[in-house]
């Protein structure tokens, strides 16, 4: 191991106690979408006092931004973190474990910057809210904060290892309203029109369809509002879709059979229907194949990637770091965290602020500053990554 990346991991040992008691403090205070404030200040102030430039509130109130060093010296690679939690369940997807991999990554090149004895380049830890479905990172592309990144780079815990993301997914998200009339359920039913009904009909019209879809196609959702009394024809329901795809051209028709669902169930019940899509949705992850070989070799270094998966094996979520792929070169490694408890279950938010997680983050965290030192140090990398990228987009 050469000496900066060795000074990569010195630094984030230093800081182990510091950053398992800023993951501690983040789990133990979940926090919805756009309102993670209390992470916000944690996170910044941390990187404050480590000698960062941190733009606090930047361009979303519970968004961030902590620099070292210049682009005049060389590239601009940005290390993300996410904070926010699920409803009633926490931190189930270890979004306080992807905010420390993303500090102590910073850490360790700002040591690697030090044995150096100057910038190599810019390192930027870009806090992005709002990945549970309100597409923080969405905004923050729109905002122009990441127009000066050449590569950008974060890690989300799972059950098991694997250096690429592609298995995660494109995602719709809609909502729709059924709209029919009120009326006596007993003395006089003719004269309403069931939106429940409507509703329940596009439950089972959607079941029906999974029989013609690709096998990695999701469709999921749930009735959300389904009437107020039984003696009371429901005048409006409501349901809530997430419609999943490998590739942008497949949600696209996917999509569109799924609408001809929710339409015919309102024809089928008289009911009139609106259908109001989410105005940010997630692409598939475009995993910037030079930048993850790199990342797998230097988990080797640090020894980790001992519980590996095979990623065209796997079928994932969706995450608005799909969105920064397609602008940046961008990988999305998952790592193990000492347990096989799968995401948005309460057993893996256990997991997230379980003692065993840390070994494993710290070391991911360790393999993602090293990859960053390689951005920084190699030209015919960076020029790599590039040309991959460009091909990449030509496809996508």
């Amino acid at each position: 191991m050469d000496d900066l990346k060795q000074a990569v991991c010195e630094g984030i040992n230093k800081a182990a106690t510091e950053l398992h008691d800023i993951s501690q403090d983040i789990w133990s205070n979940p926090e919805l979408n756009y309102e993670e404030k209390h992470a916000h200040d944690v996170l910044t102030s941390y990187l404050e006092k480590k000698g960062f430039h941190v733009d606090k509130k930047y361009k979303i109130d519970t968004a961030f931004r902590a620099s070292i060093g210049s682009k005049d010296n060389g590239p601009h690679v940005a290390v993300i973190c996410e904070y926010d939690a699920l409803p009633e369940i926490g931190h189930a997807c270890g979004h306080n474990l992807i905010a420390e991999s993303g500090v102590a990554a910073g850490i360790g090149v700002k040591a690697a910057f030090e044995k150096a004895g100057k910038p190599l380049g810019c390192l930027s830890v870009i806090g992005t809210p709002a990945e549970e479905g309100g597409g923080g990172k969405v905004v923050l592309i729109k905002e122009g904060v990441f127009d000066d990144v050449d590569v950008a780079m974060m890690l989300h815990p799972a059950p098991m290892d694997a250096s690429t993301a592609d298995f995660m997914m494109a995602v719709n998200m809609v909502k729709i309203k059924y709209i029919g009339k009120a009326s006596h359920a007993a003395a006089f039913p003719w004269e309403g029109i069931n939106a429940l009904d409507a509703a329940v009909t596009c439950y089972q019209t959607i079941s029906n369809l999974r029989q013609q879809m690709k096998p990695s196609w999701r469709v999921h959702g749930i009735i959300s509002k389904g009437g107020v009394k039984p003696n009371i024809i429901p005048e409006e329901a409501e349901l809530e879709y997430y419609i999943r795809t490998q590739s942008k051209s497949d949600l696209d028709l996917l999509t569109k059979k799924c609408v001809e669902c929710f339409e015919s169930a309102a024809k089928s019940t008289g009911c009139k229907v609106e259908i109001k899509f989410g105005d940010r949705p997630y692409l598939n992850v475009i995993s910037n194949l030079p930048l993850a070989e790199v990342f797998t070799k230097n988990c080797k270094l640090v020894g980790t990637g001992n519980h590996t998966a095979q990623s065209n094996s796997l079928s994932g979520g969706s995450t608005d770091m799909g969105n920064v792929s397609y602008v940046v070169p961008s990988i999305h490694p998952c790592f193990y965290i000492g347990s096989d408890a799968v995401n948005h279950t309460r057993d893996f938010t256990k997991a997230a602020g379980d003692e065993k997680a840390q070994p494993y983050t710290l070391a991911q965290s360790k393999a993602m500053a090293m990859s960053a030192i390689d951005v920084f140090t190699n030209q015919q990398l960076l020029q790599d990554i590039e040309s991959k990228f460009k091909d990449d987009i030509k496809t996508a």
